[in-house]
């Protein structure tokens, strides 16, 4: 598997974000420069690289470092609960992380940083229909 990193630049004239994805094989057949003119430092300023997590939502969407997602989650401790919360994916210590997580029930299960709950992907029992990529934190902050 080819190693994918999605590139999150500002532009400095508009402040718009553009976002571009390559390949690792991509970058290494031709100069940065000639793939996108986002990559040229005048024009625009890189503000993230974000690593793809190998995991797709619910409808194929690829989930990318940086990605707000919407998650189902399911309890079974002699009671069934279902929760809904979103989190931002993150990447610390070689693993990929749900991050900045608010949960009545969940925040039993995380580590708490800020008093935001966090875990690693793999803690959570998933299947992947249970997760939505509903922004990112560059372009939809707010959805946090």
């Amino acid at each position: 598997m080819d190693i994918v990193i999605r590139y999150v630049f500002k532009h400095r004239a508009t402040g718009n974000i553009e976002i571009k994805i390559y390949s690792i094989s991509q970058l290494e057949e031709r100069a940065a420069k000639k793939l996108s003119p986002c990559f040229d430092e005048t024009d625009y300023e890189l503000i993230a690289r974000n690593l793809f997590t190998g995991l797709k939502d619910s409808e194929g969407n690829e989930i990318y470092e940086g990605d707000i997602i919407h998650c189902v989650h399911w309890f079974f401790n002699g009671d069934e609960i279902e929760e809904h919360f979103t989190a931002s994916v993150g990447f610390r210590d070689g693993s990929f992380t749900l991050e900045n997580i608010k949960s009545r029930y969940y925040s039993d299960f995380t580590g708490e940083e800020n008093g935001k709950g966090i875990c690693w992907i793999g803690e959570i029992n998933y299947c992947e229909e249970d997760y939505e990529v509903i922004g990112n934190i560059y372009q939809n902050p707010d959805l946090l």
